[in-house]
């Protein structure tokens, strides 16, 4: 079905060219009036077609750039702050970078439409963070610098979804093979294969593993990454992101699809796991080449965003309530033929940083859901209680004179943990001793303020108020080797710094250096995976053998060691049930993964016994077909 054609033949003359951006379609045209006056007739056919059509101006009509950055620089008023205008030639774009977008769209988009009649060039907006961010800028650059790469790459996208595109139901087979994350926590990656479509859900790495183990299982007949038609990743946790410039490097060429925030954290991370295979004198499984890549290849979609990634697969992001930018992946299959919902990491309850997950939805009709607590032994403190009693041990230890380490995953549960301190020493609950970041976890806090949109409504509305709790200065960021043997030898303080299961990075050092200390307390909040430091000290380890320069050594854990997982961004036992108790439509079959064998086998027998529908736990590279 050619309905590009279709479209353009509405328009006779009027329509100069057409292509698409991924499932967008756009219009093209150097008739002015059409331009300023057509939106009209431009939403009869999106009506009809039920598809995103967008209408630009032809390069030949564009106001020239110096004129037009004049004029928006005229239209757009002072406070907004502008950072940046920068054009896309190519796509009859101007992007305009502002610290306080809104005012650049103005109510209801006065403004926005007034540059767009002015100029006829299509303006879009980004925030300028709040925190200078070097990985965001970086991205960015990326992007402008190929966007005649990227307009060829979406136009062909687009191509090749419309080929095939059958707007009737259809009624064919889907299949899901578990290539990772089966009876596990670590290396989450599903194959979905139907009639027409191969396409990668998440694709991560096991931090805490070596060999094999570490990585999805690709030597299967099924994968083949010549036929591999799309990757969409749920959220930036290694575990389910941390393979896919690796994808890039094995020759794929295809897109990945995923929120904003999640794929300028994907590559901030991956940078950093470059960086660590180089301390640790390993070689690196993939180049900045490959990072930059994804990048290239990357369609962001916002929340609650419909777009169709295949001609019988179309995907919407739903909020997860884990990290930033984290989603629930919905996949609507055959045009309504099937409707899968891969959860990803979620989070029932609210949290200070995030609203809770979504739990309405159009159609579903199968359910992969995360297990990580999801046994009986599993249910974490109310969140209130788990707060007070985290600052009480901190008040405690800095009482004694002693040093707080939290390590933590960059992402997620330490940008809560940050809040909840700055929160404590504004109202008093703690002395104001110095507060350490260190590791990427700043980085990640720089990205936040890019993104506020993504967080809870009161954070959102403080950022936007200029009271950004990220750029509190009760923090100090930690930047060097020498600043860090500064805070060991200093005296009480809060130290935050990733690595969360202590297998590596800046937590690892402050280990080594506080653990003997009796005075001193270590706080694991974050999920601590097998084979990791943090899982042997968990389990009662109290003798830890470090590698070190000067060979292996051990120390030994005096520190006041303490466990609290009421603070997870992952949902425990009770708020697993809770979500399937509350989502509408109810399921007619749910698959059990990303847990432990008996943490996902006893929920899923729980999940069976109360909602009285099939349930799956699958094994490692098992197949299942749901239709």
């Amino acid at each position: 079905m050619d309905i590009l054609k279709k479209i353009t033949d509405r328009f006779k003359d009027k329509i100069t060219d057409a292509s698409f951006e991924g499932a967008n379609i756009v219009l093209y045209t150097n008739n002015e009036k059409f331009f300023k006056e057509g939106e009209g007739k431009i939403k009869e056919i999106v009506n009809e077609i039920k598809k995103r059509i967008e209408l630009r101006s032809d390069q030949k009509i564009l106001l020239e750039k110096e004129k037009t950055e004049e004029e928006i620089r005229k239209i757009v008023p002072k406070e907004a702050d502008l950072t940046n205008i920068i054009f896309d030639s190519h796509r009859s774009v101007v992007i305009i970078e502002a610290k306080k977008p809104g005012l650049v769209i103005g109510k209801q988009g006065i403004i926005l439409d007034e540059i767009r009649k002015t100029t006829l060039w299509s303006p879009q907006i980004q925030r300028s963070p709040a925190i200078k961010s070097k990985i965001t800028e970086n991205i960015r650059e990326v992007l402008y610098a190929n966007n005649n790469y990227r307009r060829r790459f979406l136009n062909s996208i687009g191509k090749k979804i419309y080929n095939d595109w059958n707007p009737e139901k259809t009624d064919g087979w889907i299949r899901l093979t578990f290539l990772g994350g089966a009876r596990q926590v670590g290396r989450s990656c599903i194959l979905i294969q139907t009639n027409n479509s191969k396409i990668l859900v998440d694709c991560g790495i096991d931090v805490a593993s070596q060999g094999k183990n570490k990585f999805p299982n690709f030597d299967i007949p099924e994968f083949n990454i010549d036929q591999l038609d799309a990757v969409i990743i749920s959220h930036a946790h290694l575990d389910h992101v941390g393979l896919v410039p690796y994808l890039y490097k094995m020759g794929y060429k295809g897109p990945v699809y995923l929120t904003p925030p999640t794929r300028d954290i994907a590559a901030l991370l991956a940078l950093d796991f470059i960086g660590v295979a180089y301390k640790q004198a390993a070689k690196p499984l993939f180049s900045s080449k490959d990072i930059k890549e994804m990048v290239k290849h990357s369609i962001c979609l916002n929340y609650n965003e419909v777009t169709d990634v295949t001609s019988d697969v179309r995907l919407t992001f739903y909020n997860a309530g884990h990290v930033l930018g984290s989603a629930m992946v919905h996949l609507n299959i055959g045009n309504g033929s099937h409707n899968l919902l891969y959860t990803g990491d979620y989070k029932y309850s609210r949290t200070r940083l995030l609203d809770p997950v979504v739990t309405n939805f159009p159609r579903v009709e199968s359910v992969i859901t995360e297990s990580t607590y999801g046994s009986k032994n599993d249910v974490l403190l109310p969140r209130k209680d788990t707060e007070k009693k985290f600052i009480q041990m901190v008040k405690e230890t800095i009482e004694k004179k002693g040093k707080v380490l939290i390590p933590e995953l960059g992402l997620g549960h330490s940008q809560e943990t940050l809040l909840r301190i700055e929160e404590a020493m504004r109202i008093g609950e703690l002395p104001k001793v110095p507060m350490y970041v260190d590791g990427m976890i700043w980085d990640i806090n720089a990205i936040h303020t890019a993104y506020p949109d993504f967080l809870s409504n009161r954070i959102k509305s403080q950022i936007f108020q200029d009271n950004n709790p990220f750029t509190s200065e009760i923090f100090s960021r930690v930047g060097s080797p020498q600043e860090r043997k500064e805070v060991i030898e200093g005296g009480p303080c809060i130290v935050i710094a990733t690595s969360g299961m202590l297998v590596g990075g800046a937590s690892v050092e402050y280990l080594k250096h506080f653990a003997e200390n009796k005075d001193n307390l270590m706080i694991l909040s974050c999920y601590q995976g097998p084979g990791s430091i943090g899982r042997q000290i968990q389990d009662g380890e109290r003798v830890i053998l470090f590698e070190d320069e000067g060979g292996r050594r051990k120390i030994n854990i005096n520190m006041r060691v303490e466990m609290l997982t009421g603070l997870s961004p992952h949902a425990g036992r009770n708020e697993l049930i809770s979500f399937f108790n509350h989502i509408r439509p109810k399921p007619k079959r749910i698959i059990v993964d990303h847990g432990e064998v008996s943490k996902s086998l006893d929920l899923a027998s729980s999940l069976y016994k109360l909602n009285h529908v099939e349930t799956n736990v699958p094994r490692p590279l098992e197949t299942l077909r749901l239709k």
